[in-house]
């Protein structure tokens, strides 16, 4: 149903920057389907995935399914060429989607016994899957599932982190990996590799400090592009210095790195083999703060108008779809269309109605519908059973959500 690289193209050039003619043609196709009404547009879609390439410079792009949660896209992506693999986000999720896909790499430690069994037990499933691991306790479990000599082997990766330790800012990113100085990362890989049972063939290192913090918004602007700058120039070589201790260690199959954020850079580290992205696929509102690169809006949703409680205000219906991360303005969804509306500092986005303000606010009446963007693009997924595809002035059909075919992973 849905053909990237294929398929026609209906819509006018960037036709997403002219909003008055973008919102219209999706408040004009989609008049007729029921609040709330999740669209995502072809044309967008293909324009994101094509640049999101560019961007990463020629290196391959491992898909990352917690940013989609929609199979038929995460199926036609993996169809353009430069893009191979799936970055899951639990265990469960990758063993089913092991049916149809080859090389799945679990993102996060997994400690879901049924599942370690199930893949334990099916030599199918664990030769296309990739466990993430940064602990010894993570190896000592699966052991505890499945005893070595009565298993099929297990692929693991290493996940190290890519965080930066400044002296005067402190610790600069998420925290993930206990696993961050080469020493630390080549001793973990000599206790895999003498492990039996176990195979080493990836190590990940993730940079959100980087792909997740955008460099062109607000008064921090500045220090973020400063704090930024200096990790990168920290992270190239601190990754040199773990590939290469692992290099004497065992033959690996990926190196993979970067996010949506961070293609350009991450493309062009030469210790890296991957970039992993998703959310720029769909163009939420966070990478709007980005100095390099503006996604289009491939996905939206509306509510309706269903309360006037004060003339000034109008009430959606539901809103409250917040992405991870601290609850934060950036993590709310954004209502885009009409122009000129903002959610209630006091209230934000809510999980039954969301309270709107601003110019357009007073000329909403009952039943007018308001358009949001989400922050960044897996948490609409887990509250709608399916996306209308739209491509022109059509919706030509719909997709499916991870819990529109029943299931919630996470």
């Amino acid at each position: 149903m849905l053909d990237l690289i294929d398929g026609p193209t209906n819509a006018s050039p960037r036709e997403w920057e002219d909003p008055v003619r973008w919102w219209t043609r999706l408040s004009d196709v989609t008049a007729h389907l029921p609040a709330p009404v999740a669209v995502i547009d072809v044309d967008a879609l293909r324009h994101n995935a094509m640049d999101m390439l560019v961007r990463a410079g020629g290196i391959p792009i491992r898909v990352a399914s917690k940013s989609v949660r929609v199979r038929s896209v995460l199926d036609a992506v993996l169809q353009i060429p430069g893009y191979h693999g799936i970055l899951a986000f639990t265990l469960a999720e990758a063993l089913w989607l092991s049916e149809t896909h080859d090389d799945i790499v679990v993102g996060y430690p997994s400690v879901d016994r049924a599942a370690i069994a199930r893949l334990a037990q099916d030599e199918f499933a664990a030769s296309r899957v990739t466990l993430m691991v940064d602990d010894p306790a993570h190896l000592d479990l699966i052991d505890a599932v499945a005893a070595p000599a009565a298993r099929a082997e297990i692929r693991v990766a290493i996940d190290a982190d890519a965080s930066w330790r400044s002296s005067a800012l402190g610790h600069i990113g998420v925290r993930r990996s206990p696993l961050f100085t080469a020493a630390d990362v080549s001793q973990f890989a000599r206790t895999i590799v003498r492990r039996e049972g176990f195979r080493l063939v990836g190590l990940q290192m993730y940079e959100a400090q980087i792909a997740g913090q955008g460099d062109d918004a607000g008064a921090d602007a500045p220090v973020i592009r400063f704090a930024q700058a200096r990790s990168r120039d920290e992270l190239r070589r601190r990754r040199a210095d773990i590939a290469s201790a692992l290099a004497d260690i065992a033959p690996l199959e990926f190196l993979n790195g970067g996010g949506t954020g961070s293609l350009e850079f991450t493309g062009s580290d030469e210790s890296v083999t991957e970039a992993t992205a998703g959310s720029g696929l769909l163009g939420g509102h966070l990478f709007d703060g980005y100095r390099a690169f503006r996604p289009a809006p491939a996905s939206a949703f509306a509510f309706d108008v269903v309360r006037r409680p004060a003339a000034d205000i109008a009430t959606v219906l539901g809103g409250g779809w917040i992405a991870s991360g601290p609850s934060v303005v950036s993590r709310q969804p954004r209502p885009v269309w009409p122009g000129g509306l903002r959610t209630l500092p006091r209230e934000g986005a809510g999980e039954v109605q969301t309270p709107l303000q601003g110019r357009a606010a007073a000329s909403l009446v009952i039943g007018d519908r308001v358009w949001f963007r989400h922050a960044k693009s897996g948490e609409p997924a887990e509250r709608i059973d399916a996306f209308h595809l739209v491509s022109g002035d059509e919706v030509v059909g719909e997709l499916p959500t991870y819990r529109g075919e029943g299931k919630a992973f996470l």
